[in-house]
């Protein structure tokens, strides 16, 4: 069993409270979001692994059993092309959980008009593999939720 964390503080909700069917609808794979707090922070490595992609808006890590959790912070903000965030690591790179990857401002998202709701997707994964931690406040290194190995 995998934990996976909050890579941001805020409050817990469940996917399909993101306001993108792509990820409401599990059509990534399941998992939780993370409604941020809406003050400048840093996004953190959810699981302890290499990042095998990052972009300013998102990144993937996978542990070493190859399992990846994929972070999105905030909605359409690809739209940004990396304007607010600024990337604290590469591709490549090994990470702990907690360390921090990405740093950006909630609230500059959302006077965008994006949410900045934060999408933690548990990659190739069937939604019966993944059960709730938290809901409600959460800080960023706390569980979010459990993957197991195999069902």
């Amino acid at each position: 069993m995998m934990t996976v964390m909050a890579p941001v503080t805020g409050t817990a909700v469940d996917l399909d409270a993101v306001p993108d069917p792509v990820f409401s609808k599990g059509l990534v794979g399941p998992g939780m979001a993370v409604e941020p707090e809406r003050t400048a922070g840093r996004a953190v490595s959810p699981i302890t692994g290499t990042i095998v992609k990052l972009h300013p808006h998102a990144f993937v890590v996978v542990g070493d059993d190859g399992r990846g959790v994929l972070v999105h912070l905030g909605i359409d903000t690809v739209q940004l092309r990396g304007e607010g965030f600024e990337t604290l690591a590469a591709e490549g790179d090994r990470v702990g959980a907690g360390q921090p990857v990405v740093a950006w401002d909630p609230a500059r998202v959302a006077a965008g008009g994006r949410s900045p709701v934060c999408p933690v997707v548990a990659l190739d994964a069937p939604a019966e593999a993944v059960t709730t931690l938290a809901r409600g406040p959460v800080h960023a290194g706390d569980g979010l939720f459990r993957w197991a190995w195999a069902l």
